[in-house]
């Protein structure tokens, strides 16, 4: 694992992506292998793990990622990503906590690495991912604003929050899917805002969290 400047909020580098390479470079002419057993896999249909040790996402068959599903399994080296994706329209994120998470841009995803036991978030910049610490107290104040917070599985799921002028919103997410979003806008950045092309994208990508997401209360009934 990389040495990391000490101290909540400062940035530093982000994981190593390997993983998501379809979603931050051209595509490659070879073929994608599973990381655990080495079959190739299809370009529409396989899952990703995150390697606590190396600190990166891996590809995975499904017959791979299914035996790290299982109770237990979590504990070891690698850990499935989950694909739930839950909303929460009732949170009490507001321009206050907002400004706690130190974000210079509108856009943000958190989660707990259990390597450091520490939250991180990260955000999309024209470099791909910058992450820093959260202080503790401005995670506490994540966990009081939001259930979905508490709810998080760590290394796998991220809170990803949208700040715009008229509404934040609130998703749990798996982290591979918030890595995605940065990796797309990184493609398209331009200028200093990021521009048309990545406000765009952005748009797109959260239309799309919507409707595959479950609203809080609708996933407790």
């Amino acid at each position: 694992m990389s040495a990391y400047p000490k101290g909540p909020g400062r940035p530093r580098p982000a994981p190593d992506l390997r993983g998501l390479r379809r979603f931050t470079a051209p595509r490659a002419p070879r073929e994608e292998r599973c990381e655990l057993c080495g079959v190739p896999l299809p370009d529409d249909r396989h899952r990703h793990l995150v390697d606590t040790e190396q600190r990166r996402l891996a590809c995975a068959c499904v017959p791979c990622a299914h035996l790290l599903d299982r109770p237990g399994a979590s504990q070891g080296r690698f850990r499935a990503v989950p694909g739930r994706y839950l909303s929460d329209p009732g949170h009490r994120i507001d321009d206050t906590t907002w400004e706690l998470l130190r974000i210079p841009v509108g856009v943000a995803f958190c989660f707990r690495n259990s390597a450091l036991d520490l939250p991180v978030v990260f955000y999309p910049s024209p470099a791909g991912a910058t992450e820093s610490e959260l202080e503790p107290s401005s995670w506490e104040t994540l966990l009081a604003a939001t259930p979905l917070a508490g709810m998080l599985e760590p290394d796998v799921e991220a809170l990803l929050l949208r700040r715009t002028d008229d509404r934040t919103e609130c998703h749990l997410v798996p982290v591979d899917s918030a890595y995605e979003l940065v990796g797309r806008m990184r493609l398209s950045w331009q200028g200093f805002d990021g521009g048309a092309e990545a406000r765009a994208g952005l748009d797109a990508f959260f239309d799309r969290v919507r409707r595959q997401a479950t609203p809080l209360q609708e996933s407790r009934s």
